[in-house]
């Protein structure tokens, strides 16, 4: 009889009817209720999403093409603001947008954040004083995991389609590469090609989120930048088109490293894994291993991996050429050290298509490519190349770090350009040139013949 009864009272349970005082919703009610909600939701952001398709220059390949892409957005005010990724946009040429309402404008790029992939464009009315229907942020930090969202998008170019997931992780660190501004929304709210900008939005039909990653293994895993991430970076954008941030050289390792099994003795700070040569902390003399404390007073705790990106955040806003007190503790002893901090400048170097030797180069950046600018700080690599081609023929390879060309030396992509196009307006020379380049720290010489036009071949 007692086992019937425990029954009888997880049956009710589950069912509703001693959870509310209230007439409880029958499973089918319930279920229409539900539907309503992502109805509604669905209703009020649909017409806010954009299919995004610009015309960018690509030079992965060895040559300079113009390629049709195909990515999502999110109209975020009734004048026309819309947010994607960078990587959508990124060298885009021109931007073209189709509306919910079939409507095909052009969009004006405003500014975008390589760091935290996100991206400003701004639609370029038919008339003035055109309205647009937009969609309102939420809170990202009142996420939790197992909260129902909904991703938006235009996957494989399908211009529309919504899917549905709940929240895996509501503040995922993906590592160095990925996360450093900002943690990531992991969600199993299906994303693929095509997704990527559009937005991630709660039962309450809020922007929560800018879809940006997706998995293709070990089950549907997407990963979008949280909302308040999202809203901070806009503000830059609109403000100033960029967002300039400071530079100070340091790596930084949380206090409780569970991957790396690190435990340090403290409940404050943050520890300083390493600093760039030549950097501003490391000519102020901080040392790898040092706690930081505090930074102009505000105290610095990064115990777990996901306090390090606001740290970064921190940082990266701290004013440019300006001193900053870090207070730190070194052994036993409390030191306060001055910083200056520079501008980080480019995360990304230009790119120069070597059309006739069939390969592109890139500069060398410290924060995009630094296993090449331990190599050489200044200088150009080959980033694409071409099969065939003459430059491949020659044994050129991918990552080739360009020394010389017939002697003189290549530190700049202005001195490519210029070493490329004098060889090339010489129509009396050999067609082929030598060239020095760095291989794996390693100097090669090679003769590159141009006899070859592939591209009428």
């Amino acid at each position: 009889m007692k086992r019937v009864f425990v029954i009888f009272i997880l049956v009710a349970i589950f069912s509703g009817s001693l959870v509310s005082q209230e007439k409880p919703l029958s499973k089918h009610n319930r279920s229409i209720d539900f539907e309503s909600i992502i109805e509604n939701a669905k209703e009020k952001v649909f017409p806010t999403l954009v299919y995004v398709k610009p015309t960018i220059e690509e030079y992965e390949r060895g040559k300079r093409k113009q390629v049709l892409v195909a990515g999502s957005g999110v109209i975020i005010s009734p004048d026309g603001y819309i947010v994607t990724n960078n990587h959508v946009i990124e060298k885009a040429t021109r931007i073209k947008c189709v509306l919910f309402d079939r409507r095909f404008l052009s969009a004006k790029l405003i500014g975008r954040d390589k760091s935290t992939d996100l991206a400003l464009i701004k639609l370029e009315p038919e008339k003035e004083g055109d309205v647009f229907p937009y969609a309102e942020f939420g809170d990202s930090d009142e996420l939790t995991e197992g909260h129902f969202v909904m991703a938006l998008g235009a996957p494989w170019g399908l211009e529309r389609s919504i899917s549905l997931g709940i929240v895996g992780n509501a503040r995922r660190y993906l590592g160095d590469n990925y996360s450093e501004y900002s943690l990531w929304i992991q969600s199993d709210a299906s994303l693929n090609p095509g997704n990527s900008g559009g937005p991630l939005i709660n039962t309450s039909a809020k922007i929560v989120g800018i879809n940006t990653l997706g998995t293709f293994f070990g089950g549907d895993m997407g990963f979008s930048v949280p909302s308040n991430t999202v809203k901070r970076v806009v503000e830059h954008l609109k403000k100033d088109g960029e967002i300039r941030r400071s530079w100070t050289g340091i790596r930084l390792q949380p206090l409780r490293d569970l991957d790396k099994e690190t435990f340090f003795n403290s409940d404050k700070g943050v520890l300083l894994a390493s600093v760039d040569d030549n950097s501003p902390c490391q000519r102020a003399g901080l040392q790898a291993g040092d706690l930081i404390l505090k930074i102009n007073n505000k105290e610095i705790n990064g115990v777990y991996d996901t306090d390090i990106p606001e740290i970064r955040w921190f940082l990266g806003a701290l004013p440019i050429n300006v001193e900053s007190d870090f207070l730190i503790k070194r052994s036993d002893q409390l030191l306060t050290i001055k910083v200056t901090p520079r501008e980080k400048g480019k995360v990304e170097g230009d790119d120069f298509d070597c059309k006739r030797w069939d390969f592109t180069v890139k500069e060398i950046n410290e924060f995009e490519t630094p296993d090449l600018f331990i190599y050489r700080k200044q200088g150009v690599y080959i980033q694409g190349i071409q099969y065939p081609g003459n430059g491949s023929n020659a044994g050129l390879s991918y990552n080739d770090i360009i020394i010389k060309i017939d002697k003189q030396e290549i530190l700049s992509m202005d001195d490519i350009k210029k070493a490329y196009e004098k060889i090339m307006a010489d129509e009396k020379r050999e067609k082929k040139v030598l060239v020095e380049i760095l291989r794996g720290g390693k100097p090669m010489f090679i003769i590159l013949k141009y006899h070859t036009d592939y591209d009428k071949e």
